[in-house]
């Protein structure tokens, strides 16, 4: 009954399916670029306090463990990244968008 009660507790975040397939493209990437450790940084963030989500926080983990590097190592380098005027608008011409064009 108490296990039951548990995972009762344990939520899926309204941001799962972008957060997800985020995390499935960093899982693989062997050279980190700016906007990946960024991306890093904010979803353990977003899940640090989270109930349930362990799925994408053992992924988390397996990611720092593959790219070799420690949660205070990742907010150190994402803060130098952010004071060299680093913005994701900067890097990637679509972060969220319908995808419409309107050329025509």
């Amino acid at each position: 009954m108490i296990q039951y009660l548990s995972m009762s507790k344990e939520q899926t975040h309204p941001l799962h399916a972008t957060d997800k397939n985020i995390i499935d493209s960093l899982i693989t990437k062997e050279k980190p670029e700016d906007l990946d450790f960024v991306n890093l940084a904010r979803l353990i963030n977003r899940y640090k306090n989270f109930p349930g989500e362990i799925e994408i926080k053992d992924d988390i983990e397996k990611i720092l463990k593959f790219w070799q590097i420690t949660k205070n190592d990742l907010f150190s380098k994402t803060k130098k990244i952010w004071s060299k005027s680093f913005r994701p608008s900067n890097t990637i011409k679509e972060l969220v968008g319908s995808g419409f064009d309107t050329s025509n």
